[in-house]
């Protein structure tokens, strides 16, 4: 029976110890995190509640999976998606700082992207994945690219949401 997780991919360290790191991190420093998903649908708030004790340090997840609900859950501009796109930087920067703002927490992650089998264009083809981190009121920004199908661009799109938030965030004795 399928937990509904992403699978775990290679020698990439297992999605729960990634998740377990996370939580140590945040622990450490005393932050919470809030997730706004878009392309993943919620996987990356399944991933992190999975672990026992996550109430602790995740607290919510916005799946915003609509133009309108990004706007009336995250506070994204319309205009900013009619003049990028949904799947863009301006947009995975303005829903990490509005799950930021909106949750009260110290660190947000977003996900926006075209997970497929369709919707994808020559300018952003299927597996074209925009990520934002915010991170104590500075966000990151990036574009990832993932092959596969539907079910392989969400999975690593959780991956790499985790894994690069993990690697933005101090250790506890740093900084």
């Amino acid at each position: 029976m399928s937990s509904g997780l992403p699978p775990d991919a290679g020698t990439e360290p297992p999605l729960e110890a990634l998740c377990r790191a996370l939580a140590d991190r945040l622990l450490a420093r005393h932050w919470r995190l809030a997730c706004a998903e878009s392309c993943t649908g919620g996987l990356i708030a399944a991933a992190c509640t999975t672990l026992a004790g996550s109430s602790d340090w995740f607290e919510r997840g916005y799946v915003t999976y609509s133009n309108e609900a990004k706007t009336e859950m995250l506070g994204v501009d319309a205009a900013l998606i009619a003049g990028h796109g949904a799947v863009s930087e301006p947009v995975a920067r303005a829903m990490a700082a509005g799950a930021r703002d909106r949750a009260h927490v110290e660190v947000a992650l977003s996900v926006t992207g075209i997970a497929g089998p369709s919707g994808g264009s020559a300018a952003k083809p299927v597996g074209t994945v925009w990520f934002g981190w915010s991170v104590q009121g500075t966000v990151t920004s990036e574009q990832c690219r993932f092959d596969g199908d539907r079910a392989a661009v969400r999975a690593a799109a959780v991956r790499h949401a985790l894994a690069r938030l993990l690697a933005l965030l101090p250790d506890a004795g740093h900084g």
